[in-house]
């Protein structure tokens, strides 16, 4: 940064400044961001201590500050992959298709409870959640309607599933298979990241030690047999959505993805085979300049980190990521004022160099998205992409003093957080300190906005009667009952005595240390179900239960 006059400044708050404070005031007395970092009247060179080379660096260059390629999105938008998943199988399919004809680039799956904690449709555990928040999978044959006219060699599809994660992907694996796609060619990314589960989100089944088993069997089946997946999406995401600030979302991110390299590598997976592939995912908020600042030190962060431990190379250490905008910032109250929220934290994504986006429908604080609701959602990403001008240039807030000042803020206090996990022996042994700096965190902000510190229009400014409207809801037994009754027609057809086999070759597999994604995709095609199937890891491993000792259940072999 070009030098500043020491002089000039004092000039300037004297004549200037002072005389106009005097008169004028300000509206508060001190200023923060959402994530309690303070902000500074005016920023100016000798606010920033920036090399270029070794802090900026150009595009497509580490430390990729300024972004992991160099043409950034002057060459290739951003994939507007939105978030979409209900009920059945079919009604998913259908919102997919629509989506895709509206100009979607990339799909991305949302499962129901029930699905992502390993209970098929029929179980007593599912009863009241079947559909509900996501699509019910218990079968390949649900996951052939929901792909239905799809072909998977056309589209990448995300997957937002982490402790049935192997199961889902061997049913994709199994229909790509179906469909007579080569494995080479399926593209996506499958969530998979279960320490963050036992931090902030909660939909765990296993221990930790073989969660983290599946986690690596995924890391070495995709390096092996599907190499254009990415094979985890480190989120961060999540632990944002339970209320951390900025800086603890990169720290504890990038500690989850540091613990996963090095099971990775214990497990004897070469570096250059499964990091090339790692990807992140981040929450975009309100705060438009903190948000670019912390995807940035993110990037630049990562980097180092990777590059000083591992001697990485650049493909591996390159942070790639995906954006969603913040669920938890919706509010049910005006729910039309979250159009703009959405639109603000968009832009945040990509000024930040965001690889994918997902922009939420203004009307999820009160239901599933309206078709409406989800179009307007998409579109918003295309206003940005060809109106707004912002996709024309590569990381066009780089050179602020504002921005590089906070970039430099959130990789330093994130550096504090991640010293303190590394003392504790690494993220697996700090999953209850990282939730208790979110809980702590998520308390200050509850505090802060019943007091009135921290304005929510709409909510506890600017305040209406209520104008919430009629929310038609679909008849959620009819659907629980009807994928029921296709449950039930698959394992009449289905031929048992296979699937006893398969399962068992799965059981054999977890009691050793094989990788389980192999005999898990010779199950699917067996047509087990995905319940069939996690209960026999929970007969082997147990589950997790917070507190009153961690485990219950299972043979104990590696629950530990």
């Amino acid at each position: 940064m070009s030098d500043e006059d020491p002089a000039e400044r004092e000039r300037w708050e004297r004549e200037t400044l002072s005389p106009f404070l005097e008169k004028a005031g300000e509206r508060r007395d001190e200023f923060r961001t959402i994530s309690e970092q303070e902000i500074e009247r005016l920023y100016a060179p000798s606010d920033v201590d920036v090399d270029y080379g070794e802090d900026l660096g150009y595009p497509g260059e580490p430390p990729y500050t300024r972004g992991v390629y160099p043409t950034m999105y002057r060459g290739k938008l951003w994939t507007m992959r939105q978030y979409a998943g209900f009920g059945t199988a079919e009604e998913t399919n259908e919102r997919f298709r629509y989506l895709l004809e509206s100009g979607q680039t990339g799909l991305s799956v949302a499962f129901d409870l029930p699905t992502q904690m390993g209970y098929d449709s029929d179980d007593a555990m599912a009863r009241g959640e079947v559909g509900r928040v996501g699509v019910a999978i218990d079968t390949l044959d649900d996951m052939e309607r929901l792909f239905d006219g799809i072909p998977l060699d056309r589209v990448t599809t995300s997957m937002t599933i982490n402790a049935t994660a192997p199961i889902l992907l061997a049913m994709y694996v199994a229909l790509g298979d179906r469909q007579g796609v080569d494995r080479e060619e399926l593209g996506g990314t499958v969530q998979n990241d279960l320490l963050k589960e036992f931090v902030a989100r909660g939909t765990y089944i296993y221990p930790v030690e073989p969660s983290l088993r599946l986690v690596t069997d995924i890391f070495d089946f995709c390096s092996r047999e599907i190499p254009r997946w990415n094979s985890i999406s480190i989120s961060g995401y999540h632990m944002r959505e339970a209320g951390c600030t900025a800086p603890q979302e990169v720290a504890f991110t990038l500690a989850d993805g540091l613990e996963y390299v090095e099971r990775a590598l214990d497990r004897g997976l070469e570096l250059e085979a499964f990091a090339p592939r790692l990807s992140f995912f981040f929450a975009a908020h309100n705060e438009l300049l903190e948000e670019v600042a912390k995807f940035r030190a993110a990037r630049r962060l990562w980097a180092r980190l990777m590059k000083e431990r591992y001697g990485a190379s650049d493909r591996s250490a390159r942070l790639r990521f995906h954006t969603q905008t913040a669920g938890s910032a919706l509010t049910a109250q005006q729910p039309k004022n979250n159009v703009a929220r959405v639109t603000v934290q968009a832009l945040a994504a990509v000024l930040g160099g965001t690889q994918s986006l997902h922009t939420n429908a203004y009307d999820e604080a009160l239901a599933l998205p309206s078709e409406d609701s989800a179009r307007l959602a998409l579109r918003t990403q295309q206003i940005l992409a060809a109106e707004s001008g912002v996709a024309d240039t590569v990381d066009p807030l780089a050179g602020s003093y504002y921005v590089e000042e906070m970039t430099d803020r959130v990789e330093e206090k994130a550096l504090e957080y991640m010293d303190e996990i590394e003392e504790m022996g690494g993220a697996a042994r700090a999953v209850e300190y990282m939730s208790d700096q979110i809980h702590q965190a998520a308390y200050r902000w509850q505090q802060a906005v019943e007091a009135g510190d921290e304005e929510v229009v709409g909510v506890n400014a600017h305040t209406e009667g209520p104008d919430r409207g009629e929310i038609e809801l679909p008849d959620f037994e009819r659907l629980a009952r009807g994928q029921r009754e296709r449950l039930d027609e698959v394992r009449r057809r289905r031929d048992d005595a296979a699937v006893d086999r398969a399962l068992e070759a799965v059981r054999e597999t977890a009691r050793g240390d094989d990788n389980l994604i192999p005999p898990i995709v010779r199950a699917v095609k067996e047509r087990a179900t995905l319940g069939e199937i996690s209960d026999v890891l929970r007969e082997e491993w147990g589950e997790f239960r917070q507190g009153g000792g961690g485990t219950v259940g299972g043979s104990g072999r590696t629950a530990r």
